[in-house]
């Protein structure tokens, strides 16, 4: 019974926090609401007797990416940056689309069917442990997507210190360039 409300409890917090950080007006409430959805995450993995997938959710989710919203918000001027108009000119109307968005993904839910079962059963993950078994599975069978993932954050990590750099050699002339010394500032900043 137990297991049923914890699953229950972390579900609703999950909703909720969800929920809440994309409706409070506050920036560092709303990432605050995205830790506490973060962490509810992890209760559920813990639910699920995925104590590796809890850990990571926790160190890389609540700790790193959490730091990195936090830093973002605390360098962005929020106050003069450039406020573009609604996509939909009125609130209710994003309500109303929303909602119709939401009947129709719960109305395909029936539709779904499971997929094939894998090799690994419950005894297997049992006597194998969960890391081994996500290991396993990870750089055997899906190694060729896990490659290309890394590629593809290599190339990001690549194409932002291009441009930073872009960025800062452009502004060393600060007279001499084509750049004023108006906008070097402002790119510092």
């Amino acid at each position: 019974m137990f297991p049923q409300l914890f699953f229950g409890y972390c579900a609703l917090m999950i909703v909720a926090s969800g929920l809440l950080a994309i409706s409070l007006r506050n920036s560092v409430h709303c990432v605050l609401m995205v830790l506490v959805l973060f962490f509810h995450m992890a209760g559920l993995y813990l639910t699920l007797n995925a104590e590796l997938l809890a850990a990571v959710q926790i160190i890389v989710y609540a700790g790193a990416i959490l730091v990195l919203y936090l830093f973002v918000l605390f360098l962005v001027n929020l106050r003069e940056e450039l406020h573009l108009t609604a996509f939909v000119p009125n609130a209710w109307l994003g309500r109303i689309i929303a909602t119709g968005l939401a009947v129709g993904l719960i109305a395909v839910i029936p539709a779904f069917t499971p997929g094939e079962k894998g090799e690994w059963t419950v005894e297997a993950i049992r006597r194998a442990t969960h890391t081994k078994a996500l290991g396993q599975e990870m750089f055997t069978i899906y190694l060729l997507p896990f490659e290309i993932a890394g590629l593809i954050l290599l190339v990001a990590l690549i194409g932002g210190l291009v441009l930073a750099r872009r960025d800062e050699d452009a502004c060393e002339g600060e007279g001499g360039g084509s750049s004023s010394a108006a906008d070097c500032k402002e790119a510092r900043r």
